[in-house]
C-alpha cells in the first residue's frame, strides 16, 4: 500500500504525519493528505536500469527558443518577446479581474497568427465562452473550445488534436482520477499541473494555466506549482479602476518583474502604450500630500502618484493605513523622519495610497513617500513639475538608484521640468530637466519645507 504523506498548502513542505502546525512555515491547519505522485523508479520500471542521459558543458551553444508574436505589444513584452514553444505558463489574479477575457483575446490573436489553439474551460460552458467572444468581437477567430474537467480525457483529446497552444481555465477545476481528493485540493492541483507541464515538454505544446489566488494575493495551492512552470504571471488591478497590470514574477525566457498595462473597456482589454500618462491622467491641481514618483517596472520607466494624508488621531493609538506599498517600509520612513529630521508623527493617523491601484515595490520610492508625508503634515504642496525618487537609509542618507537616466527621460516626456534625487557622479542632465541633487533627508526637508 502506498504511504500517505501530508503536504502544507502554504509552503509545499512534506510531513510524514498530520500536525496542527507546519514545521517549515509555522502556519496552522495547512496540512492535507497527499498520495505519492509516483511509486519511484524501482517500481515503475520493474527494477531495470534507466537509460544514460546526454551530458553537455557550459560552452555548448544552442539556438534561442522559437517565439510566436501575439501582436499585443504589452503581452509580448511581459512574455519576453512572444510565446515560447513547449513552455508552461501560470496566470493568477483575483476573481473577476479579467483573466478569462485576457486569455480569450490572446487565444484569438495567436489563432489568427497561424497557431492551432484549444481553449478548455472547467468553470464555464462553451456557450458562455461564445457569448464572451461575441461581446469582444472575436466570434470569427479560429479558436477551438471545450468544457471539461477530467484531466485524462483532456490529455487524450490533446494527443489526438495536436494543438500548438492549450489554455486551461482553471487549474483548480481539473480532476485527475488517480488522485483520491476533490478538485481544487492541494494534491489535485499539484498533480494536474505536473501532468500538464509534462505534456507541454513532451509534445512541444505551449500550455497556459489559470490559477485562483488566495486572500493574501498568492496563487492557491502549494508553491511547488509555481516552481513547475516556466512563467508565472499575475493579473492585477482594482475593479473600480479601468486599467489592469499583467506582471511577470517569474520568467525563464525573459526578464522577471516586467509589466504590461491594459485598460478595461466595453469591448475587452485594450493595451496602453504610455502607462505613465494613464496613471497621472486623473491628477488634478497641486494639493498637499501628493508626490510623483519616477519608478522602474521591469525594463520600462513608469511614473505614478503617491498620495498621503496626515490627520490628528481621535483614538488612543494612531492608525497606519497603506494601499499599494509596503506597510513595514512606511513604518521605517516614519521612524527615520522622526529620528533624523525631528518630524514627529506621534498621535497622527497616517494614510498612504498609490493612485490608480498600482503596487510599488521599489526601495527607490522612499524619498517620494517621505516627501508626500511631510507635505501632508505641513499642509504644503510640492512643486507640480517635479518628480522624486531615491532610497533612504536608516542614517538618513540618500542612496542613488538604478536607471536614473531612464527615469528622467520618461519624466521629461510627460512635461516635468525638475527632479529631486540623490546625488550621483554618472548622472547627466537631461535636456529640459533640472536635476536637484540631494545628499541626505535633512537637506531635502530644509530645501523644500524650510529649516526646522
Amino acid at each position: 500500500m502506498a504511504k500517505v504523506t501530508f503536504t502544507c498548502s502554504k509552503c509545499g513542505a512534506s510531513h510524514s504525519k498530520w500536525a496542527g502546525q507546519c514545521d517549515s512555515c509555522m502556519e496552522w491547519n495547512t496540512l492535507v493528505d497527499q498520495g505519492p505522485l509516483s511509486a519511484g523508479p524501482g517500481k515503475t520500471l520493474g527494477g531495470k536500469r534507466g537509460r544514460t542521459i546526454t551530458l553537455t558543458d557550459l560552452a555548448t551553444v544552442e539556438e534561442p527558443p522559437a517565439r510566436t508574436i501575439a501582436g499585443v505589444a504589452e503581452l509580448d513584452r511581459v512574455l519576453g518577446g512572444g510565446l515560447v514553444k513547449a513552455s508552461a505558463l501560470l496566470v493568477g489574479g483575483d476573481p473577476g479581474i479579467g483573466k478569462s477575457t485576457l486569455l480569450l483575446q490572446a487565444a484569438a490573436r495567436f489563432a489568427r497568427n497561424g497557431l492551432k489553439v484549444i481553449y478548455i474551460s472547467g468553470e464555464e460552458a462553451t456557450a458562455q465562452v461564445r457569448m464572451r467572444a461575441q461581446r469582444l468581437g472575436l466570434s470569427e477567430s479560429p479558436v477551438i473550445l471545450a468544457a471539461e474537467t477530467n484531466l485524462r480525457d483532456i490529455l487524450t483529446t490533446l494527443d489526438a488534436e495536436k494543438p500548438d497552444l492549450v489554455i486551461i481555465d482553471s487549474i483548480q477545476t481539473m480532476w485527475a482520477d488517480h488522485i483520491e481528493a476533490a478538485p481544487g485540493s492541494v494534491s489535485q492541483v499539484r498533480s494536474s499541473a505536473h501532468e500538464l507541464t509534462g505534456y507541454a515538454k513532451r509534445k512541444g505544446v505551449a500550455v497556459i494555466m489559470v490559477g485562483h489566488v488566495t486572500k493574501d494575493g498568492q496563487i492557491a495551492g502549494p508553491r511547488v506549482v509555481e516552481h513547475m512552470v516556466d512563467t508565472v504571471l499575475y493579473f492585477e488591478g482594482e475593479r473600480n479602476h479601468q486599467f489592469r497590470l499583467l506582471r511577470a514574477v517569474k520568467n525563464r525566457f525573459g526578464p522577471a518583474d516586467e509589466i504590461g498595462v491594459f485598460e478595461m473597456t466595453g469591448k475587452g482589454l485594450v493595451e496602453v502604450k504610455n502607462p505613465s500618462a494613464l496613471f497621472l491622467s486623473e491628477r488634478g491641481k497641486t494639493t498637499p500630500g501628493s508626490a510623483v514618483f519616477a519608478g522602474i517596472e521591469g525594463t520600462r520607466p513608469v511614473l505614478c502618484e503617491f498620495q498621503a494624508l496626515v490627520a490628528p488621531s481621535p483614538h488612543g493609538q494612531a492608525r497606519r493605513s497603506v494601499v499599494g506599498w509596503d506597510g513595514q517600509r512606511l513604518a521605517m520612513i516614519l521612524a527615520v523622519l522622526e529620528a533624523r529630521c525631528g518630524i514627529p508623527f506621534t498621535g497622527l493617523d497616517v494614510y498612504l495610497n498609490v493612485a490608480g491601484g498600482m503596487r510599488v515595490t521599489e526601495p527607490a520610492a522612499d524619498l517620494a513617500v517621505a516627501a508626500a508625508l511631510i507635505s501632508a503634515r505641513e499642509d504644503t504642496p510640492l512643486p507640480r513639475d517635479a518628480v522624486i525618487f531615491g532610497e533612504i537609509s536608516l542614517s538618513g542618507a540618500l542612496r542613488p538608484v538604478s536607471q536614473a537616466e531612464n527615469r528622467l527621460k520618461e519624466a521629461q516626456k510627460l512635461g516635468f521640468c525638475q527632479a529631486l534625487a540623490p546625488a550621483a557622479k554618472k548622472l547627466e542632465n537631461i535636456a529640459g530637466m533640472t536635476l536637484r541633487p540631494i545628499d541626505d533627508l535633512a537637506q531635502f526637508v530644509e530645501d523644500l519645507f524650510g529649516s526646522r
